[in-house]
């Protein structure tokens, strides 16, 4: 490198929970990280998410009296992967996925705690209750100016679009479990009594999810000193006789290099915003409008490491989630929870439906992906549900109420919202056969009365009824729609971030296209290859992972010799 503008031990590139981690492991271990975030705000999609991390075998898990072992945590994610993914790398993230929440908690990172939250495949072997693991919430006068600069929070996942809640506090207010009005109570209190927030901005500084994780992971950063650069964006790689010594990003417009002694860190997020990569890898017609991801995931680090020898791999495949779009909304909005309430169906644009619609979100959306064809329309489809449903439950910014309450929906919902008196009113508005609509819930309201789906099997499984109606029996998933009149949400198969990437190995380092490591680089998180394949084990299967690759890789580089 003829000329370096700064130097540093280890480069990360990003700025979510993957590289945060990777940086403050490096700096306990010793190291001098930089972090590099092409965005003017800091936190990447993690900031925007639920913050949940997927860690199985955890001491958290073992303190709340719930067992697992590494066995039972393989034999299920082999179950979902097969042989995509090398067993060396399943076992790695397995065996130090709970070393990396110890390592943070005792170095001033996030204090985590299990949740009861199930696996998404509760009827494998090795699915568990309680692997998903949450951060307590924190507020944002603990981050100072860098709160100004933090992503927010996913519109989508706040309450009213606006409060942050927890794991614990959401479920009962979205499913109307037990004690849910007391839960709904003191969230909003605590929201509306912090009175000198409200009377400067809405956005709530009590920290939860996402915001509260990536907020004490920068906590841990600036006690270290680690710096974080915003508006640098990654350019190219550097490298010098077959190792990357470093990078070349761009900042106001002009072209810096950094030099990396011991190696670069690419934890920058997928390529869920870039129209082409989308084009050439997924199997049918996609768009970046359908995501729910943040909208600086262009891929910009992938293709710098495929420039720079690296193997690519699951470029197909993405986190999937069925999901719509308001016109004045940045992004997509995901739809976790709507589909396993009572009183609701998803159909195809013939009208027909072709899915457990409590299923995961990945699940489903990856069926609206693999189903579309001329012969089966999937893309869009319609979320249908009645006068019932919209009374006592959210969708989207429409809040529960009785139909006379239409006019104060927000407006840019009706840009996908239709609405009939009749099911062959609102087979006209969504433009399908009557007579096909009026069979495909003829069939679903007879077995939903009996609480039954012999298509299906709707809310058989832990997982369909943990988004469940509790009050609801004798299934907490299924009720014919009866009341008028009915509505149809239009929905796509979007998703909340991309998996494929750069190949790794089980250290986090990049492999080229032989399979050998490349020195001095790494990639983590959605900029990899998912260590989960094309599956999604449970909640926090995204995060949990970057995380612990970037905890492994920091350890690694931690050990490499400087090059000067």
């Amino acid at each position: 490198m003829a000329h370096a503008d700064w130097t540093t031990d280890v480069l990360v590139v990003g700025s979510g929970a993957g590289a945060l981690t990777a940086a403050l492991v490096a700096a306990e271990l010793g190291a001098e990280p930089l972090v590099i975030e092409k965005s003017h705000l800091w936190g990447g999609t993690s900031a925007t998410s639920g913050g949940t991390l997927w860690i199985p075998c955890s001491r958290h898990m073992r303190e709340a009296g719930f067992e697992d072992t590494p066995e039972e945590a393989f034999a299920y994610i082999k179950a979902l992967t097969g042989d995509e993914v090398p067993d060396s790398r399943i076992r790695a993230y397995i065996d130090n996925a709970g070393k990396m929440l110890d390592f943070l908690e005792a170095h001033g990172g996030p204090v985590f705690q299990c949740v009861n939250y199930a696996d998404y495949h509760m009827g494998l072997a090795g699915a568990k209750q309680n692997r998903s693991h949450e951060t307590q919430p924190i507020s944002a006068g603990q981050l100072g100016a860098d709160y100004d600069a933090l992503q927010p929070m996913h519109t989508g996942a706040q309450a009213f679009g606006r409060v942050n809640w927890t794991i614990s506090e959401a479920r009962p207010i979205m499913t109307r479990g037990p004690g849910w009005w007391w839960s709904i109570l003191k969230v909003m209190a605590r929201y509306w009594l912090d009175v000198p927030q409200r009377l400067r901005t809405p956005r709530d500084r009590r920290l939860t999810a996402g915001n509260a994780l990536l907020g004490q992971l920068r906590r841990a950063l600036n006690a270290k000193g680690v710096p974080v650069m915003l508006g640098a964006a990654l350019q190219e790689l550097i490298v010098e006789q077959g190792r990357v010594v470093g990078a070349a990003i761009e900042v106001a417009g002009e072209r810096r290099n950094i030099r990396a002694r011991r190696g670069v860190v690419l934890g920058a997020g997928g390529f869920e915003h870039n129209a082409s990569l989308r084009s050439e890898g997924f199997q049918t017609p996609t768009s970046p409008n359908w995501s729910g991801s943040q909208r600086n995931n262009t891929g910009d680090a992938i293709q710098a490491a495929e420039r720079a020898g690296a193997a690519l791999d699951l470029m197909d495949a993405a986190w999937w989630a069925p999901a719509f779009r308001l016109g004045d909304e940045d992004r997509a909005r995901p739809m976790f929870a709507e589909r396993a309430l009572p009183g609701c169906i998803i159909v195809n644009r013939l009208g027909k439906r072709y899915m457990n619609e409590s299923a995961s979100y990945h699940a489903a959306g990856g069926e609206m992906m693999r189903l579309d064809s001329p012969e089966c329309p999937t893309a869009p489809s319609w979320f249908i549900f009645d006068a019932w449903y919209r009374s006592r439950y959210a969708v989207g910014p429409m809040l529960p109420g009785p139909p006379s309450r239409d006019g104060a929906v927000k407006p840019s919902l009706w840009e996908a919202l239709r609405k009939g008196g009749t099911l062959a009113e609102l087979a006209t508005a969504i433009e399908v056969d009557a007579d096909i609509l009026a069979t495909t819930i003829g069939r679903f309201n007879e077995h939903a009365a009996r609480g039954e789906d012999p298509d299906f099997d709707r809310g058989v499984n832990g997982y369909d009824r943990y988004y469940g109606d509790p009050r609801h029996a004798p299934n907490p998933c299924l009720k014919p729609l009866e009341q008028a009149p009915f509505y149809a949400l239009k929905i796509f198969p979007g998703d909340i971030g991309t998996k494929g990437g750069v190949v790794t190995d089980e250290h986090g380092r990049a492999l080229d296209g032989d399979g050998e490591p490349i020195a001095g680089l790494y990639a983590i998180g959605n900029t990899s290859a998912s260590v989960m394949g094309r599956a999604y084990p449970g909640a926090g299967a995204t995060l949990g992972p970057a995380m612990t690759f970037g905890y492994l890789a920091a350890h690694h580089l931690a050990q490499m010799n400087a090059v000067r």
